[in-house]
């Protein structure tokens, strides 16, 4: 029976940006270090507290606020008793402490009369369709009872909590809410311990917790509030351990399912546990014409309402403190062919994309490998987990049936084998991979489910909706086949030849090394690619490698150049007691297709130099072997940069403007090394400094000079060539000058000398002499 398993992985771009983006966060102060041992802050909290008792912010605030820190007395001055906050403190004692503050932190007059209260929704509340009266989502607000003290305070549609229990109780449950607010709402983390502060959403003492939005629905309040492990009391007919009865949504029972399968272990999960409200929303945009939308959205603002498709300026005003990330698609589809390549070399040989975030696994005959399909699925689902990808798998005898399962609520979901059928039905006619103008169809024809569609007769099936819908529900429930198309992982190329008694001499080595090239050529050949480095490894009998590396300046198959390059450093193997063993390995390749080579043999070519370079490389190091290539600059040690042996020179062209005057210019471009300007065939990776220099100032080449050590008496001499500084690059070379001669000395050697500054003006060098290169 064919068992396939599909890996849903529902926040694949968002998990990528995480792992990218990750770094390990600091030790926190319960916790402590590595070592054990806690975290000693109070040094540092000392430091902060002298700061900033010396300092007063004042000048930063735009005005007095009860509560804020420079409105309090002196924070190193020791208080005599605790004073009341702001908002339980009377005319009297606020009247009384603002007189007791120095003059520069008093509170301006138009301050005095604010008050700090909370505000009502400031959106009108829509009616319902029921055509009632809309609710209040705030609650009373309780008055002062100085300023009203004859009246008793009633809440919850006239019960009174001071005397009434069930009142009391309500305004408990109330209090015990947690408040649900739109992102960006509320008070600067700062703030909440400012009492009476006069900032939207500040929590005030006095005050119960309100909603700031209209909007109480259920699904709102279970994806803020956190569920609270209350342990259920016993009731009455039922003994205290018993499980108390499921519920009827699907995911409640699915998730009780899991946490009850799933072992505990407190370890990793004190280990492993992150803190919600240290995520911020995180979202991947791509733009489409002028609009710029959402691509991809993580658990976290999901949870606030976001979804793919809408457009950021829409997701920055719902949640302002959103996180954007460009998407990277084709970065996603690399990464899930690494994946799936992975999974076929470890889980399972047949591993096939599905979208852009899904894979199927075809484990037939495989499963028992890793101790059944229950335990594959926990262990590829805990593999996930420690790379921080959200996965969720589920196993059927189809591909439509398990792809179907897997995005279902349940993390992992294995269906018994010839049960899919009946699982199928209850779920809706979008597990079946249907287009959008198929489900609406269904959608308009009353077709909810998989098991009403069905339920109805084939033929008129296909003649009414087509041939696509029919053959979905034939594939999964089996009646249809759907071939897998497999990720193949590349294996890597090497050839070996294996010995029944030991060889140690050369001619031995060269001689199987020659059949060795000929079935690697071969290989290379097949495959469509060239070889760029190879390693040939001698095995001796005494577990011993010898390795030799090979490079190539030009992707190849030739089997005379390789045999040729690989047997001049035969003489580098040490036999020892003998080789058992020879393998040539396939290191680096480049794709190498047919040439057309018709054109080509009639005209005279200009030699190969691939083998040439190929032997210095490998006698003297690649590293000691490049080109010049141009680059427009003047500054000449700028004017040149190494490239490869024989890649081919870009010629990138200078993209002008459609305004530029260059445009014009209808002439050939001179050569970067022009005959005019004559450049050393040796140029110094820097230059050096020149001693005993005797030369006439402003314009004439010197006359002797010492380099290294040695003097040179110069005899010929042209110049001066005068470069200068690239000021639109560094600041420092806006007045720079170089006067460049070219000199011999009396023993033929030609030089490359430049002098700093004209000879005239002293903010363009201090006249210090140099060498920069040499002619041949």
């Amino acid at each position: 029976m064919t068992r396939v398993a599909f890996l849903y992985l529902p926040h694949w771009a968002i998990d990528r940006v995480r792992r990218a983006e990750r770094r390990r966060a600091p030790p926190r102060p319960d916790t402590g270090s590595d070592s054990g041992s806690p975290l000693d802050i109070a040094p540092l909290a000392a430091a902060v507290a002298e700061e900033q008792v010396l300092q007063c912010d004042a000048p930063k605030n735009t005005g007095w606020r009860p509560g804020a820190r420079w409105a309090r007395s002196d924070a190193a001055a020791p208080e005599p008793q605790a004073e009341k906050p702001w908002s339980q403190s009377t005319r009297e004692d606020v009247a009384r402490r603002i007189e007791a503050m120095p003059e520069h932190q008093r509170p301006p007059m138009r301050e005095m009369g604010r008050r700090s209260e909370a505000a009502d929704n400031p959106f009108k509340a829509m009616p319902p369709d029921e055509g009632t009266r809309p609710v209040r989502t705030t609650l009373p607000v309780r008055p002062d009872p100085e300023d009203v003290p004859s009246k008793r305070w009633r809440g919850f549609d006239g019960l009174d909590p001071n005397a009434d229990d069930r009142a009391a109780a309500a305004l408990a449950r109330w209090n015990a809410m947690p408040s649900v607010r739109y992102p960006g709402e509320g008070p600067h983390p700062d703030k909440y311990a400012r009492c009476g502060s006069n900032d939207a959403g500040a929590q005030v003492p006095g005050v119960a917790a309100f909603f700031d939005t209209g909007r109480t629905l259920g699904g709102m309040v279970a994806r803020v509030c956190e569920p609270q492990s209350v342990r259920p009391e016993p009731v009455e007919g039922r003994a205290p351990n018993a499980a108390p009865r499921a519920r009827t949504s699907t995911g409640s029972v699915g998730t009780q399912e899991r946490a009850l399968s799933r072992p505990s272990n407190s370890h990793t999960t004190n280990i492993h546990k992150r803190d919600v409200r240290e995520i911020s929303p995180l979202v991947t945009v791509h733009k489409i014409s002028s609009r710029i939308e959402i691509a991809a959205v993580s658990p976290e603002a999901q949870a606030l309402g976001l979804s793919p498709g809408t457009a950021l300026t829409q997701a920055r005003a719902a949640v302002p403190d959103l996180d954007v990330r460009d998407a990277d698609p084709v970065g996603d589809r690399a990464d899930l062919e690494r994946l799936a390549t992975a999974l076929a070399r470890r889980w399972c040989p047949v591993v096939a994309l599905s979208d852009s975030d899904g894979l199927f696994l075809d484990i037939t005959g495989t499963s028992h490998l890793h101790g059944g399909e229950a335990r594959m699925a926990r262990r590829l689902l805990r593999l996930l987990a420690r790379l921080g990808i959200t996965a969720q798998v589920a196993i059927a005898d189809t591909a439509g049936a398990a792809w179907a399962f897997a995005r279902q609520r349940a993390q992992a979901a294995i269906i018994p084998s010839g049960a899919h059928c009946a699982a199928l039905a209850p779920l809706s006619v979008a597990a079946l991979r249907l287009d959008d103008a198929a489900r609406e169809l269904l959608a308009r024809l009353g077709v909810d489910t998989i098991g009403e569609l069905m339920a109805m007769p084939r033929a008129p099936l296909v003649r009414r909706f087509g041939k696509a819908i029919a053959q979905r529900l034939d594939q999964a429930t089996g009646a249809a086949p759907e071939p897998l198309t497999p990720v193949i992982p590349a294996q890597p190329i090497a050839v070996t030849r294996r010995f029944a008694e030991p060889i140690a001499t050369a001619e031995a080595i060269g001689h199987w090394l020659a059949g060795l090239v000929d079935d690697l050529a071969a290989e290379l050949a097949k495959a469509g690619i060239g070889a760029r480095a190879l390693a040939f490894v001698a095995a001796r009998v005494d577990s011993t490698d010898q390795v030799i590396r090979v490079g190539l300046a030009r992707a190849s198959r030739e089997p005379a150049h390789i045999l040729r390059l690989i047997t001049r450093r035969i003489e580098e193997v040490e036999v020892g007691y003998g080789l058992d063993a020879l393998t040539l390995y396939l290191v680096r390749a480049d794709p190498l297709g047919p040439e057309t080579l018709g054109a080509a043999l009639a005209e005279k070519q200009a030699p190969d130099l691939a083998p040439l370079i190929d032997t210095l490389a490998n006698r003297i190091g690649p590293a000691r072997i490049w080109r010049q290539q141009p680059v427009e600059s003047d500054v000449p040690e700028r004017s040149v940069v190494p490239h490869a042996p024989l890649d081919p020179v870009s010629q990138e062209a200078m993209r002008l403007k459609r305004d530029d005057v260059r445009r014009l210019d209808t002439r050939t471009p001179d050569h970067p090394w022009h005959p005019r300007w004559p450049r050393p065939a040796r140029l110094l990776r820097r230059p050096e400094p020149l001693d005993q220099v005797l030369a006439e100032l402003p314009d004439r080449a010197p006359y002797r000079f010492a380099w290294r050590g040695r003097p040179h008496i110069v005899t010929h001499a042209d110049g001066p060539e005068r470069v200068t500084g690239e000021w639109w690059r560094r600041s420092g070379e806006r007045d720079a000058v170089r006067d460049y001669f070219r000199v011999e000395d009396a023993e033929g050697r030609r030089f490359w000398l430049f002098r700093r500054g004209d000879g005239v003006r002293a903010d363009t060098g201090d006249l210090s002499w140099y060498i920069h290169g040499t002619f041949a």
